[in-house]
């Protein structure tokens, strides 16, 4: 079955790191753009970070620069997100989603997109609360 599966979302309080895994079955990762993308209660979904197939090309929403990092590894055929200083408004369904072609950075409407998107996770929970 093709798909991607997310997992180590949770609660966690401000200030506190989690580690989103994203693992990609009936399909290899290694020629596909990756992101993560949220969506908290009442908001559209956006995108936060994405990178290329190669890692050349990597993006990060302004508000989670320099606290969140995306990362994979194609030999596991997995993604991750290290999130640290956590803060509440991080609360969010998040995504994790491949497609073909890359990833891009909007500077007009300063998002993150992939330029196709194939396969998206089902979502997992994070709540940052204290």
């Amino acid at each position: 079955q093709v798909q991607l599966v997310e997992s180590g979302g949770g609660l966690v309080q401000p200030g506190g790191s989690l580690r989103l895994s994203c693992v990609a079955s009936g399909f290899s990762l290694d020629y596909y753009g990756i992101g993560w993308f949220r969506q908290a209660p009442g908001k559209e979904r956006e995108g936060i970070s994405c990178t290329s197939s190669t890692e050349r090309v990597t993006y990060y929403e302004d508000s989670v620069k320099g606290r969140f990092t995306v990362s994979r590894d194609n030999a596991k055929n997995m993604m991750y997100l290290q999130m640290s200083s956590l803060k509440p408004e991080d609360t969010a369904v998040y995504y994790c989603a491949a497609g073909r072609g890359g990833c891009y950075y909007n500077d007009l409407e300063r998002t993150i997109s992939l330029f196709q998107t194939d396969y998206w996770g089902q979502g997992t929970q994070v709540t940052v609360a204290s």
